[in-house]
């Protein structure tokens, strides 16, 4: 490993760190490179290049940098860090209000890299860890999420819509929508006044996990699986509705029972609940592909090609999943949720809806405690029900933003730990989600390597590592391999 070593009259002599440990962030607020040529300070982690030894001083504080006359570094950003503000996060958080406001104002990564001031390799780091993805994918479904906004208005050509939030050509838009969108501009277009739309399914799609995933609970009134078809019971801005999608060849036609004519919000939550219900909300390829080239990963992965993590249509259900489902099995997990199912959902058919953060934040500890639920956990279940009925908590706005930044806001609501928040965030869409303290995927890590005991928390997430930046796929993976029965 590298090590780089200063001497300073302020620091203990000689004075040396890790460079590997410095661009991990462990040593950061530990002391601080004051870079005298350039005249700036910097946080050791800093991704710019390392300066000559002689143009160094390092300082115990920031204060010590400021009063020898440097400013703070606008890559690194250690006045951010130092007041407790995370300058990575406001630096996606800006980047990614610009380019929703004006997404063709920037043709590719290289552009966002520069329009943010850092270098192509700190953007990727920066994606990686707020978006779970590269800027590429990022800016190419930023502008699919324009468009399709367009298209449902209504008032501007399809063609137009493609140069209007950016795309290069007619055709390059309509390949790029159709990957992510699943069906063409038009066919989305469409939609609106309809009550049926179809969903083209990728190659090597797997039906029967996600089928087996929603099937989980047979007696569920909120969704049910009668051979290849799923229903799902769902809040609509036109009411309650029963969304049915039914696989028929590579497609999934999806028929929106109780609106006869879509609006144009209804229509665009419809769309959105099929595709995350049947698990088209992430690539699967490049994944398989890089975990083919290990032997104990390629096994893993190759029992299941085409595998997809299944989401639930609606965060909060996700959420109140996550919280149920706290140290205890899956099948009393369903019959506890079924309890606020029937206590709170609307009823839309034989079925009934999810009920919604307000409905779940009018029951009462004492209601739930009479239908088998902990007091904790129905304490905990209202607490977050109420910040989300309460504004404090934009359940359903995490996915569309910071991976990071919905963590810590999810951990910050009472009785929501890492496991909660990041089962939480694995339903809910975010691609690199491990629930590190999950004794399934401990297990399932266990047999992977081979070993006689489980491996501990910290094992745990240093061994998904390698996963990254797909790690809530490769849980999905893990979590399926230990239904494999063992070779003879």
């Amino acid at each position: 490993m590298a090590v780089r070593r200063y001497d300073d009259a302020m620091l203990p002599k000689p004075f040396s760190w890790d460079r590997a440990e410095a661009r991990a962030g462990k040593l950061n607020g530990k002391f601080i490179i004051g870079v005298l040529t350039t005249g700036i300070y910097c946080l050791p982690s800093c991704a710019a290049r390392p300066p000559k030894p002689e143009n160094v001083r390092l300082f115990k504080t920031e204060e010590e940098a400021l009063k020898a006359g440097l400013r703070a570094c606008k890559r690194c950003r250690p006045d951010l860090y130092y007041r407790g503000e995370d300058g990575d996060l406001q630096l996606f958080d800006g980047l990614l209000a610009r380019v929703r406001a004006e997404p063709s104002s920037f043709a590719d990564t290289p552009a966002l890299a520069r329009a943010c001031g850092v270098s192509q390799t700190k953007l990727g780091d920066l994606f990686r860890d707020h978006a779970h993805m590269t800027p590429a994918v990022w800016l190419r479904r930023e502008r699919v999420r324009a468009a399709s906004r367009l298209l449902l208005d209504g008032t501007v050509r399809v063609v137009e819509i493609g140069y209007a939030v950016g795309f290069e050509s007619e055709s390059v838009f309509h390949r790029q929508f159709l990957g992510i969108a699943h069906m063409t501009p038009g066919a989305y277009r469409a939609m609106q006044g309809a009550s049926v739309f179809l969903i083209q399914l990728p190659h090597l799609y797997r039906q029967q996990e996600i089928l087996g995933y929603h099937a989980r609970d047979p007696q569920s009134p909120c969704e049910r699986v009668e051979g290849a078809k799923i229903f799902k019971a769902l809040d609509t801005p036109q009411g309650a509705v029963v969304l049915e999608a039914s696989f028929e060849g590579a497609g999934a036609w999806c028929r929106a029972h109780g609106a006869e004519r879509m609006t144009a919000q209804t229509a665009a939550m419809l769309h959105s609940s099929a595709l995350r219900m049947l698990g088209l909300n992430g690539e699967v390829a490049s994944f398989e592909t890089r975990m083919s080239r290990e032997p104990r990963t390629a096994a893993l992965i190759g029992k299941r090609r085409g595998l997809r993590v299944p989401l639930i249509p609606t965060v909060f259900d996700g959420l109140c999943w996550a919280i149920i489902g706290q140290q205890i099995n899956v099948p009393f997990a369903a019959s506890l949720r079924r309890e606020i199912l029937h206590l709170a959902g609307e009823r839309v058919g034989e079925m009934r809806t999810h009920p919604s953060a307000e409905r779940v934040a009018n029951l009462s500890v004492a209601e739930l405690a009479k239908r088998r639920y902990s007091r904790s956990k129905a304490d905990y279940l209202i607490g977050a029900a109420r910040a989300v009925a309460e504004r404090k908590l934009d359940i359903e706005g995490l996915p569309e933003g910071s991976a990071r930044a919905a963590e810590k806001k999810l951990t910050a609501v009472r009785g929501i730990g890492i496991w909660t928040a990041r089962y939480a965030m694995l339903r809910g869409g975010f691609a690199d989600s491990a629930p590190v303290g999950d004794s399934a995927l401990a297990t399932a890590l266990q047999k992977l390597h081979g070993r006689d005991e489980r491996p501990a928390h910290e094992e745990v997430h240093e061994l998904m590592m390698p996963f990254a930046p797909n790690r809530s796929l490769a849980t999905v993976h893990l979590w399926a391999s230990l239904k494999d029965k063992e070779a003879a």
